[in-house]
């Protein structure tokens, strides 16, 4: 017997993280040098259109989000719970993640404290604004494409 979801929650296809996440230094590396740095209320975020590894090859399908936390967080029991609240609230919204991009979020210390409802309500507001940004981001590359023809 299945539980009723709750009104609020969103059904999202994938119910992992799994095939979205940047996992190679070099994807971190490239997304970092193809984007600028932006700031909300308790973390930083990059925002990178995707690019093959190496010419020839085929950009990742689907976009793809990466979690970093250095050490300023806090010890590595304190690090490793702020990625699991962020994973989790990532994986709540799937559907939003900003499409044809990487998306690297650097959380602040103040996230050890935040509470679960706030940090997942900043993560929504990066995503809508990584969505928006990316839709810029393909219309200027579709008016350039159609501007060399």
């Amino acid at each position: 017997m299945s539980t009723p979801r709750k009104p609020d929650q969103r059904q999202s296809p994938r119910s992992s993280l799994a095939g979205a996440r940047l996992s190679k230094h070099a994807d971190y590396q490239r997304a970092y040098a193809a984007s600028r740095k932006r700031q909300s209320a308790s973390m930083s975020w990059f925002l990178a259109p995707q690019t093959p590894a190496y010419s020839g090859a085929e950009p990742p399908a689907g976009p793809r989000v990466g979690l970093t936390a250095g050490k300023v967080l806090g010890k590595a029991h304190e690090r490793n719970r702020v990625k699991r609240r962020m994973r989790e609230a990532l994986r709540r919204h799937l559907d939003l993640l900003p499409a044809g991009c990487d998306l690297i979020l650097h959380p602040r210390r103040t996230v050890l404290t935040l509470d679960f409802k706030k940090l997942e309500a900043e993560i929504v507001r990066i995503l809508l604004q990584g969505s928006a940004e990316a839709a810029r981001m393909n219309r200027s590359a579709s008016a350039e494409a159609q501007a060399t023809q």
